[in-house]
């Protein structure tokens, strides 16, 4: 297999985000400031040495199986001292075959992992003052997605608020002239399904809940079986659900240890979901 062809080293790039996110915490657990950031990270050189030892760490090996390597410092790659085979120091991860430097995709990790609030693509690119829009997506698309593996890994737990939100959907120019369906069944439209960890609490923002993590997942349709499925995959089995009085809904019974429903008017969803409402409608504004 060449290495052009070699499969995307998910499970490194997993590990490269977990570092990133010990690094940004110190003894006071507030998220590492930009400032900081630079100062681990000034320049090139610097991003390269650290995936090197991450790389090194997590252990490589050739693809004639043996694992004793040498640095060739020139090339900025291992070479294998069997076969003579060269592993260049982005080969088998996201970043592969990318022509943007590492501190760029050091800075979107960062910016990424570091506060809660999200940062939109053309943000991140105004950040890093380059010019093209197309390789930043790229790069943000392909970080996003090693994200949502590492966060597919864990379990939503105690009380969670859940509800579904239609976002719209770009089409694929082969479907644009097709005639469009109405209302929730629309190519325009894709239904997602938004989780939310949250448990009473009196805090500083107002809320009557505080907020915990978060999961999105694209429903494929609108039947109970898709949400239950959705559900019970990205939430502990003892978890207490909190939702409107969907028949999407309406298994969630079965399957988890309590779930509160009811009709919700629409002018009291931020009180009684508060979270699923702010999630929603912050990701309608981005979109």
């Amino acid at each position: 297999m060449s290495v052009r062809n070699a499969p995307k080293n998910i499970p490194l790039m997993l590990l490269i985000v977990k570092k990133f996110l010990s690094l940004g915490v110190n003894k006071n657990r507030n998220a590492m400031k930009l400032l900081d950031f630079y100062k681990v990270f000034p320049d090139e050189e610097s991003c390269e040495k650290y995936l090197r030892y991450v790389r090194e760490k997590s252990g490589i090996e050739c693809r004639c199986g043996c694992h004793k390597m040498y640095w060739n410092k020139s090339k900025k790659s291992w070479i294998c001292s069997s076969c003579g085979h060269e592993i260049r120091l982005k080969s088998g991860t996201v970043m592969q075959n990318s022509k943007l430097p590492l501190l760029y995709w050091f800075f979107a990790i960062h910016l990424l992992t570091a506060t809660k609030k999200s940062f939109s693509t053309r943000e991140i690119q105004h950040q890093l003052g380059h010019k093209r829009y197309q390789p930043i997506w790229e790069m943000i698309h392909k970080l996003r997605s090693v994200m949502g593996k590492r966060d597919d890994s864990y379990e939503l737990t105690g009380s969670v608020e859940i509800d579904d939100g239609f976002f719209s959907t770009q089409m694929p120019e082969d479907e644009k002239d097709k005639q469009l369906k109405r209302g929730r069944g629309s190519q325009k439209k894709t239904a997602v399904l938004v989780m939310v960890e949250s448990k009473e609490s009196d805090n500083k923002q107002g809320k009557s809940r505080s907020v915990g993590h978060l999961k999105m997942k694209v429903l494929p349709d609108m039947s109970s079986d898709s949400a239950t499925d959705i559900a019970t995959d990205a939430i502990s089995l003892d978890g207490k659900l909190l939702s409107d009085a969907s028949t999407s809904y309406h298994q969630f019974k079965d399957c988890f240890m309590e779930h509160s429903s009811k009709v919700i008017d629409k002018k009291d969803i931020g009180k009684v979901l508060p979270w699923v409402h702010v999630i929603i409608s912050q990701s309608l504004k981005r979109g």
